[in-house]
This record gives structure tokens, sequence and C-alpha cells, in this order.
């Protein structure tokens, strides 16, 4: 291989990985607009078929769970009294045609004396890439209250971090 190919097939990875990048940061963040309009059909989409959604408060397995959840009456509640998710930028790692990424989420909800942050969670994504695109095989959050899961599943995607834990 000539020099010139080498450069052009070392662009080219380098090209796929930030679009891969970048896809996997549009799925993650087409979440919360979603979810907060109530598209429960795209909601459901963002996994594969028999994807896992595990929030310390629900564990939804495939599009019909997670499609459910957008429909029920808590979240519909949630819709119609006033709340936005937020997530903050990903940290992706790809290896291939699979990817991991973690997050931060924050659900904000209307109250009578404001806007108030109701949960702050770890997120780590599972992603796969298949003939439709990438999409989440598993996404697991943990509420930030001080539990030591909750920074663990951070830590994770990270494999040569060393968490402190105090004495």
């Amino acid at each position: 291989m000539s020099d010139v190919e080498q450069r052009l097939a070392a662009m080219e990875a380098r090209l796929r990985r930030l679009e891969d990048e970048q896809a996997i940061t549009r799925l993650i963040l087409s979440y919360a607009p979603l979810v907060d309009s109530g598209c429960d059909r795209q909601v459901a989409e963002l996994w594969e078929e028999d994807g896992v959604y595990d929030v310390d408060e629900i564990y939804m397995q495939g599009r019909d769970q997670l499609s459910g959840m957008v429909r029920s009456r808590n979240h519909q509640n949630w819709i119609s009294g006033g709340c936005a998710h937020f997530a903050g930028p990903p940290h992706i790692t790809l290896d291939g045609d699979e990817a991991t990424a973690v997050c931060y989420t924050l659900m904000i909800v209307n109250t009578p004396d404001g806007f108030t942050v109701r949960r702050a969670t770890a997120n780590h994504w599972h992603l796969r890439r298949g003939t439709a695109g990438w999409k989440a095989v598993n996404r697991i959050n943990r509420v930030l209250d001080g539990r030591t899961e909750s920074p663990d599943l951070l830590a994770s995607h990270f494999p040569e971090a060393v968490r402190h834990r105090p004495a």
C-alpha cells in the first residue's frame, strides 16, 4: 500500500469514528425531547427490538415496554405538569460495531414554587451498529444520591480508572 493509500485509509477511519460518535451522540440526545413530547414509538425505536432500559425506578425490556412507559399515566402526568429531561454530552468509547457511553441526565419538573430538579442520574449506555444504524442495547440509569453504584456505573466506562474510596 502506498503512502497516499495509507494516509487515505487512516483519514477514512478517523472520519468513520467521528461519524459514529456523532450518530451515537444524536441518538442519546434525542431521547429527552422525544420522551418529553410523548413520542412513544420514536423513543422505543432508539433501542434494539429487545433492548433494555434499566432505571432504578423501573426495568423495561423490549420496545413495547419502552413505548408503554411513555404512554403511561405517570409519564403523561409529568408531561402535562411540565417536565424536562436534560442530558449532558456523552463520553463515547467505540469498538467496531459496539460502543459504550456515559453521561448525566437531569429530570426537571414544574412545581408550584417553580422548576426543580427531581432526579440527577448517572447513565451507562451499550450501543450497537446494525443495518438500521446505531441503537441502544442496554441503558442503565442510577440516581446520584450517594449510593456507590452510581459513581461505579460511571467509572466502569473507563477501564483504567481507579475510584478513590474513603477509608
